[in-house]
Formats: C-alpha cells, sequence, structure tokens
C-alpha cells in the first residue's frame, strides 16, 4: 500500500493517509466501498438516503466499523429543496451520532439546523458545493471544511458552470478553512495540481464507481471504462437544477421534454425518479435513469479494487511531480 507522499490541513484533519475524498455515491457508497476507501488511506461517506430504513442504516454503520477495524469514515447527508425528503435525515442523525461517526459530509442546502447539534457533538463537518459564493456561506456558518466542485462534476454542478481550474484556484485563494477541490477529477496529475492551487484534497465521485467494491452490475462499469470526457450531458436547467448525466436514452428523453419549455416537475418526474438510477445500477441497463456521472468518467480505464485505484492515482502524482522537476528551470 502506497505510503503517505503528502501532509496537509485535510489529511491533518481526517487523518488520513492520502488526501482523498470519495464523496458520497447515492445507492452505490455503502459499507463495503467506504471502508475499503478508508483502509485504503483516504476518507470516504456512506451516503445516509441510501439506507431509509433506520434499522438496515445502523446496521450499515455497525458493518462498515466493523470492516475498518474501528477506523473513523464519514457519513453523507443531502439536504434537499425538498423539506419532506429530509425527514428521514432527522432520525439518521441521531443514530449515527450514537453509532459514532464523528465525520460527515453535507451537501445539497447548507447544514444550519443540524450544524450546532453536530458541532456539540464533536463532529467534523465537511460541506460541499458548487460555487464558491456558497462556499464562503458555509464557512461563516461554522463548518470546519469545505469541498468545491467544478462544472465537470457528476450529478449537481450548480447553475454557473465554472470550471474545476478556474473555480478550484479562487476557492483555493478565497476559502480560509481545509479545501478538497473536485469536478472532473480522476488521475494523479490532478491531485499535484489541486495542491498546487493552494487545495488541501481532491474530491473524487466518477472514477471510483468502477472499484470492484461498488456493487453496481459489471455492465454499468463496462460502460463507463468505454466512455470518455465526452460522454455526458446537461439536463434539467430548465428547472434551474442543472444536472450532469451519462448520456443515455433517458437523458435525451429529459432533453426533448425541456426543449417544450415547460418548468412543471411532473413532466419530468417519470423520467427522473431516483428508483430508475437504482434499478440501472441492479440490471447493467446505463440506458434506464438519469445516471451521474463526471467527465472523469475519461479516466476510469479498469475495474480495480480501491487500493489498486488509489496506488494508481499517488503513482500518477509521483510521476507528475517528477515532469515538474524535468521542465523546472536550473539556471
Amino acid at each position: 500500500m502506497t505510503p503517505a507522499r503528502y501532509r496537509t490541513r485535510m489529511t491533518e484533519l481526517l487523518g488520513i493517509r492520502h488526501p482523498i475524498l470519495c464523496g458520497g455515491l447515492m445507492y452505490l457508497a455503502d459499507a463495503t466501498y467506504v471502508a475499503a476507501v478508508v483502509n485504503a488511506g483516504a476518507m470516504g461517506f456512506i451516503t445516509a438516503k441510501t439506507f431509509p430504513d433506520p434499522g438496515a442504516f445502523r446496521a450499515e454503520l455497525q458493518r462498515c466499523a466493523e470492516l475498518t477495524g474501528g477506523k473513523p469514515f464519514g457519513v453523507n447527508l443531502y439536504y434537499s429543496p425538498r423539506p419532506e425528503a429530509n425527514e428521514v435525515l432527522r432520525g439518521h442523525t441521531e443514530i449515527l451520532l450514537g453509532e459514532g461517526v464523528r465525520i460527515l459530509e453535507t451537501s445539497g442546502l447548507p447544514p444550519k439546523e443540524v450544524l450546532p447539534v453536530l458541532k456539540d457533538a464533536g463532529c467534523t463537518v465537511i460541506h460541499k458545493v458548487s460555487t464558491v459564493r456558497h462556499a464562503l456561506s458555509a464557512q461563516k456558518l461554522g463548518v470546519d471544511a469545505l469541498s468545491v466542485v467544478g462544472a465537470e462534476c457528476g450529478g449537481h454542478p450548480g447553475i454557473q458552470l465554472v470550471g474545476t481550474m478556474v473555480q478550484g484556484l479562487v476557492a483555493a485563494q478565497k476559502l480560509r478553512l481545509p479545501l478538497a477541490i473536485g469536478g472532473g477529477i480522476g488521475h494523479g496529475a490532478q491531485i499535484v495540481a489541486a495542491l498546487a492551487f493552494g487545495a488541501d484534497a481532491v474530491i473524487l465521485g466518477t472514477r471510483m464507481t468502477v472499484a470492484e467494491e461498488i456493487w453496481a452490475h459489471a455492465a454499468y462499469k463496462e460502460r463507463l471504462i468505454e466512455a470518455n470526457e465526452t460522454d455526458t450531458v446537461l439536463v434539467l436547467q430548465t428547472l434551474r437544477n442543472t444536472y450532469r448525466a451519462l448520456d443515455n436514452d433517458t437523458a435525451r428523453a429529459v432533453a426533448d421534454v425541456e426543449a417544450t419549455g415547460t418548468t412543471e416537475y411532473e413532466h419530468y418526474a417519470p423520467l427522473i425518479a431516483g428508483a430508475l438510477q437504482k434499478q440501472a445500477y441492479q440490471t447493467g441497463d446505463w440506458n434506464k435513469g438519469i445516471l451521474s456521472v463526471g467527465q472523469s468518467a475519461a479516466f476510469a480505464d479498469a475495474v480495480q479494487p480501491v487500493a489498486a485505484i488509489l496506488d494508481q492515482l499517488m503513482a500518477e502524482a509521483a510521476e507528475a511531480e517528477r515532469r515538474l522537476a524535468g521542465v523546472a528551470a536550473t539556471g
């Protein structure tokens, strides 16, 4: 297993060997995957909403603690603009605190209401946003660290669509908290670039979905391996809820609805239901549902164990450093 190469504020904050966060993946980030990430020296996050049943959620946390041998791991809490979608998180927050989880990735709406509870319990809270403006607001709330993702990311890249090359550097210049940057990141050279910007870590999503420990169907992973940087599309901009997804039949059907100009959610609901996404992972039918895929699919070139992927990333980072040394002026 690759030894530590970098020491940053994020590795110190979370007690991890590599400056890598593997963000929550809806339906996919379970105990098996997250434990593999933690055991390989990075930080992973079980997605709370993947396990709506309280008993199943508690069992998943306990299983992850067993698989990590007691090493800390994280949980993702996504706060939707729809209040009814967040009800499950009230009980889940009590459960995770009771099970000793103290590292949280929050995303979606800022965690205003729950933050005092989490801080009183001694939690480390990393809030994920898609703009520097929102990051600055979250910093004022009192979170411990920030993740800022650019337009290349899968899922929700925001509506301003600023690329990681610009937004990552702006974030590093303007924020004072430990910072992870993401969006299209899936190669070790990008880790070196992120650290050069002044960031403390990178956050990975799509790059990790071909990991052996991800339970998704082999046919889905094979589609990602075949994909390149042009195989995603942006949908739901009409609803001001921009989403980067795999270019598939469902995404094109959503685009057809958008072309009519309608902003009524019920016209989109049958196409964007989360259950379809889960079915795609289960069956391998990658044309089903709006599937969160970022442009870093270009780097997802083989199904490998999590540890092997992270080792590859760190080897690529070392090679990038050598390349920089080779072009440095000597006189």
